[in-house]
């Protein structure tokens, strides 16, 4: 007997070691947050089928900070309320309760960048391809007003990001003539002489800001880098597609555009990117948006730019208790444009400018040499309390903006504020934190944020990676998984990647 156990224990050492079973995890979640929820509204997937759902559609976290594990498995638990079949097509909505400034079947197009970052990480994610064919074909007809460009947009860069993990390029090409006229129409409506874009910050999502108005033709620096994000992307996908006419348009688009950001928006002074307004000169207040140009890799590798990033943990800049805010702490009108009765984007914490700022800080740390002065420990201190910020009662809980001092959202228990799916979160855990780094050919790095010594395991499992399935561990011991020390890293079940270090991998999966 004796002797089988050992031989047992020589070709299967894993039975030696703790076997986390992160389905039952998933499980047990779920049913907490189906106890909590009276499911008004009831889209494609039920809360009795969630469970299911998710065990066959969303990658497996185990990590040792529970506030960050139970969010990422609610905000999966959420954002599968949100799509919704329609006779045009499967989509994902913002609000869970109908708004009266949606398109139709409550229809938004202000988060899709947000809905497509987070979306291409499910298993069987082409549902997201009907929702960007209802945005470039469907949104608008038999409207009153335009819908799709109801609010600024990064899709070409969400949707050359979402094919670096789907591989669909059949897809992806076929849509690059209607992307290329959806540049110009951008154009056409928000371009400038002086080859900045303007928008209302209403028209950005962000009304009631402080450098911005619902009828102000500003250049700010969101719709300027969303612009850029996606003459790259176009420039890209133009590449791919033997476009060399296209590649080079875009190509110099990007150029252009990047240069123009640089010049006229930075301030110099005051070291940060600001909003330039119609009247002339530069908004005095620093903003949130401010960070944006770094989600898209649009600022220069300089140590003057970088040392904009000292504002995010400063507490008189944008570090507040509850998390970041959308307006520069010491700016003398924060938080001045009311409570609760509308969007104010004076100060207030919104998720969705929280999960560009840190896309733009994990941008700055992985790819930047000049750091600004901050390092990983800043990264999972703001991710930290970006997880712990979402809850109410006790509970977890996704709404529209928060105060920054108590964490109460203004919105109240309003219902239209309840599974606000306006941001991004697992795609923050993902590719950020954990730090998969997805790329346009047969190769993946993993380049992760936490700090040496911050987390002794964590496990990715069944993250879809252009038709192969990733597995990641850390286990610095060795005694959860029973992978042995380190970090390893599997394709479809073999090893591909191996390190005793918490360390950048790069990996070819041919």
């Amino acid at each position: 007997m004796i002797r089988i156990l050992l031989y047992t224990i020589l070709l299967c050492p894993s039975i030696l070691f703790a076997q986390v079973d992160l389905r039952k995890k998933l499980t047990d979640y779920v049913v907490q947050f189906n106890a909590h929820d009276n499911e008004a509204v009831v889209n494609l997937i039920s809360n009795a089928a969630s469970a299911n759902w998710m065990q066959d559609h969303i990658p497996l976290l185990d990590c040792p900070d529970p506030d960050i594990e139970k969010i990422y498995y609610f905000r999966w638990w959420s954002y599968r309320k949100h799509i919704k079949a329609t006779p045009e097509g499967t989509i994902v909505t913002e609000f869970i309760e109908p708004v009266k400034h949606a398109g139709k079947y409550n229809s938004i197009s202000c988060a899709l960048g947000h809905h497509l970052y987070e979306g291409r990480w499910l298993k069987d994610n082409g549902f997201l391809k009907t929702y960007v064919d209802f945005w470039l074909f469907h949104a608008d007809k038999d409207q009153t007003k335009p819908r799709f460009h109801q609010f600024s947009s990064w899709l070409a860069d969400a949707l050359l990001a979402y094919y670096y993990i789907d591989g669909d390029k059949q897809y992806l090409l076929a849509r690059l003539n209607d992307l290329d006229a959806d540049y110009s129409t951008w154009e056409k409506e928000r371009q400038l002489e002086n080859g900045l874009f303007w928008q209302h910050d209403v028209k950005d999502g962000m009304e009631e800001s402080v450098s911005g108005g619902r009828r102000e033709k500003n250049m700010r620096p969101t719709i300027n880098s969303y612009m850029y994000g996606n003459a790259k992307a176009l420039a890209e996908i133009a590449a791919l597609a033997g476009r060399r006419d296209l590649q080079e348009k875009y190509k110099l688009k990007a150029e252009t555009l990047q240069r123009l950001l640089v010049d006229s928006l930075w301030d110099q002074d005051e070291q940060f990117f600001k909003t330039r307004l119609a009247k002339g000169g530069l908004h005095p207040a620093r903003e949130a948006i401010g960070f944006i140009p770094w989600y898209f890799h649009a600022v220069p590798d300089r140590p003057m730019y970088a040392a904009a990033w000292a504002q995010a943990i400063d507490t008189a800049g944008f570090k507040a208790p509850w998390g970041q805010t959308t307006a520069e702490r010491r700016e003398p009108t924060f938080r001045t444009r009311g409570t609760g009765h509308s969007c104010e984007w004076d100060g207030a914490i919104w998720p969705f400018a929280t999960s560009q700022t840190l896309r733009g800080m994990a941008n700055l740390l992985t790819d930047y040499r000049h750091k600004g002065g901050i390092d990983k420990a800043d990264f999972l201190a703001e991710v930290k309390q970006y997880a712990k910020s979402q809850v109410m009662h006790d509970k977890p809980y996704i709404g529209e903006y928060q105060d920054e001092k108590n964490g109460y959202w203004l919105k109240g228990d309003d219902p239209r504020s309840k599974f606000y799916n306006h941001s991004t979160f697992a795609d923050v855990i993902i590719q950020d934190l954990i730090g998969v780094k997805p790329a346009g050919n047969n190769t993946l790095a993993l380049k992760p944020l936490l700090p040496r010594g911050e987390w002794a395991y964590f496990a990715l499992q069944e993250l879809p990676y252009k038709g192969k399935i990733i597995d990641i561990f850390w286990d610095a011991d060795g005694s959860r998984y029973g992978k042995g020390k380190g970090l390893t890293v599997y394709a479809d079940g073999k090893l591909v990647a191996r390190s005793k270090q918490l360390k950048p991998l790069n990996m070819n999966l041919k």
